[in-house]
């Protein structure tokens, strides 16, 4: 009496063949006794709708010099960024307008309304139409005036400090410009390699609905011929959900990927990735545009970090210049209109004006306390900064050794998983394993497909990371 295992085998082989219309002859077995050849596997058929690929996005980058000049052309924070270097110049040029010559002129015509006879005013000491002056010409009526009036500071340390402090805010939005170009520079690879990441988890995914939609099968013919139970069939069921479940993540998983890489591209819709992209080349490319620091003190970030530190440091100090003394010069020249004649000049002074502060309310004193906050939360950013800095370069130097060694074992991890679901289904197939078996196999296989798959964009990424971390991007 046949065994449960063989008649299985027996009846799976039956299904495979055409039916004939008599049954080939018996072979007498050979002399040597070997055995007749072994049945060929059933192999199901699936069909499934989820199983079609993602549509592809309506627009692809196909370079990385093409994703580059876009973001260049469209990035808001590459704007925003270059609008904070001009505004800290246009501060420096204000503060530099205080220690250079300041002219003015001024023109007026008066009409006394109650006496429109008589001049209303007029510079050169004179009053209400008498003239002090030399000469017959007498001040008109209506009476136009001119001045012109010329300035120049001498000494004043507080101007001096606010130009300093200026400068080195000048400097560090110069090099916040440089950081913000590093890291738009970083963001784009990681964004690109994400998705093409979660384009091949996609491809991945639908894999892995496949050899469950074909466990299905498989488990279903064995109960369809009385080998299996419902309780297997349920199971692989279950399986075939896990399986769709992890292919609807991976798919929305793949719009968010896309949806991130046309923002960082400065567009409002998805964009994906030419399949000819090289991601093999990434690191090559970017060496292209940024180049490794010999000091890491050099970094753009810590350049800005300090330069913050003494901007607020001569902020501070131009408060406290404020109970100095300054001294200046100063130069007006007054002209009005005459009766007869055009015109004269009545006056032109030279002064040189000392400005001595006194009491203001306590408003100067505050002014220092608020200036010495601002300069305390500088050094301390900076400080904050820098350690950040040092733990991630730490970071990124280990990590493509990690990557490595976590690819070379999802790599052996894969290999394992395949040749056990391989043995299962064989096993499944004569009988002697559980549809439980089956079940987890599967489930392995995919795990440690996705793994190997993440595991090799992490590298590239990892790669990237250890090099832009520690380099400057200047476009």
């Amino acid at each position: 009496m046949a065994t449960p295992s063989a008649l299985l085998v027996l009846l799976l082989a039956a299904a495979q063949q055409a039916p004939s219309a008599s049954p080939a002859p018996q072979q007498p077995p050979s002399e040597t006794g070997a055995s007749a050849p072994a049945p060929i596997p059933f192999q199901p058929k699936v069909e499934d709708p989820m199983l079609a690929p993602v549509p592809p996005a309506p627009e692809q980058v196909r370079t990385w010099d093409d994703a580059l000049t876009r973001v260049r052309q469209r990035s808001t924070d590459l704007r925003n960024a270059e609008a904070g270097v001009t505004r800290a110049q246009g501060r420096w040029r204000q503060s530099l307008g205080l220690l250079l010559p300041n002219a003015r002129a001024t023109a007026g015509v008066g009409v006394d309304v109650l006496h429109p006879d008589v001049p209303s005013a007029a510079g050169g000491g004179f009053v209400g139409g008498s003239n002090t002056g030399t000469g017959a010409a007498a001040p008109s009526a209506p009476l136009g005036t001119v001045s012109a009036t010329l300035t120049q500071s001498i000494i004043d340390v507080g101007a001096w400090r606010g130009l300093s402090s200026a400068k080195a805010s000048e400097s560090a939005s110069v090099a916040n410009l440089q950081d913000v170009q590093r890291r738009l520079t970083q963001g784009l690879a990681q964004v690109l390699v994400a998705t093409v990441a979660a384009e091949r988890a996609a491809e991945i995914n639908r894999v892995g609905l496949r050899q469950a939609l074909e466990r299905y099968a498989l488990t279903q013919r064995s109960f369809e011929l009385g080998a299996g139970t419902q309780l297997d069939v349920v199971r692989v069921s279950q399986d075939v959900a896990v399986a769709r479940q992890a292919l609807v993540a991976g798919d929305e998983q793949l719009r968010r990927t896309r949806e991130s890489l046309g923002l960082s591209l400065g567009e409002d819709h998805g964009v994906g990735v030419n399949p000819e992209f090289n991601l093999a080349g990434l690191v090559e490319q970017t060496r292209q545009q940024c180049a490794p620091l010999q000091d890491l003190g050099n970094r753009p970030d810590l350049v800005a970090q300090r330069a913050n530190v003494d901007a607020a440091r001569e902020s501070r100090r131009q408060a406290s210049a404020g109970y100095l003394p300054t001294l200046g010069l100063s130069s007006t020249l007054v002209g009005f209109t005459t009766d007869p004649g055009f015109g004269r000049f009545a006056t032109w002074n030279v002064s040189a004006v000392l400005s001595v502060p006194l009491w203001e309310g306590g408003q100067r004193g505050g002014l220092v306390r608020e200036r010495a906050g601002i300069e305390e939360q500088a050094a301390q950013s900076a400080e904050a900064t820098r350690r950040n800095v040092g733990v991630e370069v730490s970071r990124a130097r280990r990590g493509v050794e990690v990557a490595e060694a976590l690819l070379k074992t999802a790599a052996e991890s894969l290999e394992l998983a395949d040749r056990t679901d391989r043995l299962t289904r064989r096993a499944f197939e004569v009988g002697r394993g559980s549809s439980l078996e089956l079940v987890q196999s599967g489930a392995a296989l995919r795990q440690a497909q996705l793994a190997l798959v993440l595991r090799e964009f992490e590298l590239v990424q990892a790669r990237l990371d250890a090099f832009l971390t520690e380099a400057r991007c200047d476009w």
